[in-house]
């Protein structure tokens, strides 16, 4: 006997509204992530405007200290680092592949393939920096989108207790406060290490006397977001360029990022990461390997803190249905 599907108009409504949906997100994918980076800034830096307010330092006025030495210490630091590391990289860039030239013989190394790896990479780190920098409308709007969330955080359970009662309030409450803890953890202690492996980096470079100590150490502590793989990536173009000074100094910048690289897995990240709340470094890689591929630099920044995100949601959600 033929079997007999039926569809009721409610499963087409559903698909249909299911569909409308869809299209509707894609429609402000933009804005959403707006929101969502405004997000993770609120997650970070609720903590400290908490402390300021309990200060009794208004909370207006705290998060209107806190953004004002913030935009001070940008403004410092590009006006006196961005020339320079931009000067540094374009040179390194262009000098990079010579270094490979001279050490291709013991490399082996195919300079066609490598050349052509190199010269879109330094063009596109250009542009990405060029853009960040250059997009001052998206920032000044993430910086507002932020503010009023820092602001009116305390008014939400109020918000929501008249939207959808206290019981369900109260759970979408517990859950939120989740995930900024989950988030800003994240975000400070990854800036944190940066920052860390960036300075020691720096400095050790700046000791050997290795050109080009700045981006390089730069490099170090943004590839810190990726584990395992990310200090082996930055190591790589630090000892090259030791070894076209001479193969000792080689070794010594490979002994440098393996000290940094051991300080970093027994006395930092333990200190730092306690309180992180991270993925596991295996599912971290898969998830910036996923990001990348579906969005590019964006989406490699942002998988970590979106999956996250829907991993905590779903974790209390679970917790909540089984201990009730």
């Amino acid at each position: 006997m033929p079997t007999k599907v039926e569809i009721s108009y409610k499963t087409i409504v559903f698909i249909f509204l299911f569909l409308a949906l869809i299209w509707a997100v894609l429609q402000i994918l933009d804005i959403i992530l707006l929101v969502f980076v405004s997000f993770i800034f609120m997650s970070a830096l609720r903590p400290l405007i908490d402390k300021l307010e309990k200060y009794r330092i208004p909370r207006v006025f705290g998060i209107l200290i806190t953004y004002i030495l913030l935009i001070a210490l940008m403004v410092i630091m590009g006006s006196t680092m961005i020339p320079l590391v931009v000067s540094q990289s374009v040179k390194l860039v262009d000098v990079f592949p010579r270094y490979v030239t001279a050490l291709a013989p013991m490399l082996k190394v195919d300079l066609q393939v490598l050349t052509q790896q190199v010269g879109p990479l330094g063009e596109n780190l250009f542009k990405v920096t060029l853009g960040i920098f250059s997009n001052i409308l998206t920032l000044f709007t993430i910086l507002v989108i932020t503010f009023y969330f820092l602001l009116d955080r305390n008014h939400l359970e109020k918000f929501l207790n008249d939207v959808s009662g206290t019981e369900m309030a109260s759970s979408i409450s517990h859950i939120l406060h989740k995930v900024e803890e989950r988030l800003g953890g994240w975000v400070r202690s990854q800036l944190i290490l940066a920052l860390t492996i960036g300075l020691m980096s720096y400095i050790g470079l700046t000791l050997l006397r290795i050109d080009y100590a700045l981006p390089l150490a730069i490099i170090a502590g943004s590839l810190e977001i990726v584990p395992i793989i990310g200090p082996i990536i930055s190591a790589i173009p630090a000892i090259l360029i030791g070894l076209t000074v001479s193969p000792l100094m080689g070794l010594a910048t490979l002994a440098l990022y393996f000290i940094i690289q051991q300080a970093e897995a027994h006395l930092i990240v333990p200190q730092v990461m306690k309180r992180a709340f991270g993925l596991p470094p295996v599912v971290t890689i898969l998830v910036l390997m996923v990001g990348s591929r579906l969005d590019g630099i964006a989406g490699a920044l942002f998988a970590v803190p979106v999956v996250l995100s829907i991993q905590t949601v779903i974790s209390e959600i679970v917790k909540g249905k089984s201990e009730n």
